[in-house]
Parts: structure tokens; C-alpha cells; sequence
């Protein structure tokens, strides 16, 4: 019985982030962190980033990925697979109703501007998630490192994210092994 409230409750806590997030990917962030860290308390935010790092290496949609992951933390492969189905359900529903009406409504202007700004609040949002990671994350000088490369990186370069997380690995395990200093935690609130 316990398993199948674990897996009610992954099937509904991911149908709900995928069914209250617009704008896909990262935008999911904020609301998977609210829903999966602070109120279930299935994954760390460092775990939560973790997820969203592999989901980045692996094929497929970004929060698909990161559904199997919990998912199957908390209720091993049947947990992955129905939390994935719940996060994909919403979209799935949604798309097959608007993709009749989609030219229609397309091109009015209360449409366009309602997009534009769900996509501004988008970016408020996923700047907030961040922000929250980066009080988990980094915590040492050498996460302060990894962290100025790759966003110097990705604001200079147009490279594949996946090529952004294998930098910060191979930087992860190189910085580690020749600059001992670089372990050293620093205060919180230092970084």
C-alpha cells in the first residue's frame, strides 16, 4: 500500500509540474525545486542540480529526465516511469487540444502579449532557482572557479551545454587533485 501512495503522489506531484510550467527546461526548475526539495523532500538542491547536470548529458527533453531520476530514487524503475508519465501527461493533453485552434489564436495580440510576459516571469523564475542553488552549490573556491568558467563560457562561446558540464567535471576532478587550496570550504555568505 505504501508503494502505491509513493507512486500516486509521483504521479500527481509531476503532473503538476508539468502542467504549471510554461516554457519548458529550466523554467521547470524553480517549480521542481519548490515541489521536489522543499515540500517531499525527495532530492537535495545539490541532488535536485545533479539531475538537472545528467539531464543535460543525456538524450531527451531536460525535466523528462529529471522525473526518471526522482522517480526512481524513490521508488526504484516502476517510480522513474510513472513519474515520467506524469510530468509528460499535461503537455500531452494540452497540445493535442491547442494544435486545432494553435493558427488561429496565434497571431492575436492578447495571445502575443500574454506569452510575452509568461516569458519574462519565466526568467524571474529561473533566476530565483538559481539563486537558491547557488546557496547549495557554491560552497568552496573551487565551485567558484568551475562556476566563473563555465558562465564566462557560455556568455562568450556558443557551445553545446553538455560540453559546459563535462568542462565543469573535468575541472572538478583536475582542480581537486593540483590546488589543495581549492578544497578549502569558504564561510557561507563569502562566495
Amino acid at each position: 500500500m505504501k508503494n502505491v501512495k509513493i507512486l500516486t503522489d509521483l504521479f500527481l506531484t509531476f503532473m503538476q509540474v508539468g502542467g504549471l510550467t510554461f516554457g519548458g527546461g529550466y523554467a521547470m526548475l524553480p517549480i521542481l525545486q519548490r515541489e521536489v526539495v522543499e515540500k517531499r523532500d525527495w532530492a537535495t538542491d545539490e541532488e535536485l542540480a545533479d539531475y538537472f547536470a545528467v539531464g543535460q548529458c543525456t538524450p531527451g527533453i531536460i525535466a523528462v529526465n529529471t522525473a526518471t531520476f526522482v522517480g526512481q530514487k524513490q521508488a526504484g524503475i516502476l517510480g522513474g516511469i510513472v513519474a515520467t508519465l506524469g510530468v509528460v501527461a499535461p503537455s500531452l493533453v494540452i497540445i493535442s487540444i491547442l494544435t486545432g485552434f494553435i493558427n488561429t489564436f496565434a497571431e492575436l495580440a492578447v495571445v502575443k502579449n500574454a506569452f510575452a510576459g509568461i516569458r519574462v516571469c519565466v526568467c524571474v523564475l529561473i533566476f530565483n532557482a538559481v539563486c537558491k542553488l547557488w546557496k547549495g552549490s557554491v560552497k568552496s573556491k573551487l565551485a567558484l572557479a568551475i562556476f566563473a568558467v563555465v558562465t564566462l563560457g557560455s556568455l562568450f562561446f556558443d557551445l553545446s551545454p553538455v560540453l559546459f558540464v563535462v568542462v565543469a567535471a573535468v575541472l572538478g576532478i583536475g582542480l581537486e587533485q593540483f590546488a589543495p587550496a581549492a578544497r578549502k570550504s569558504t564561510k557561507e555568505g563569502e562566495v
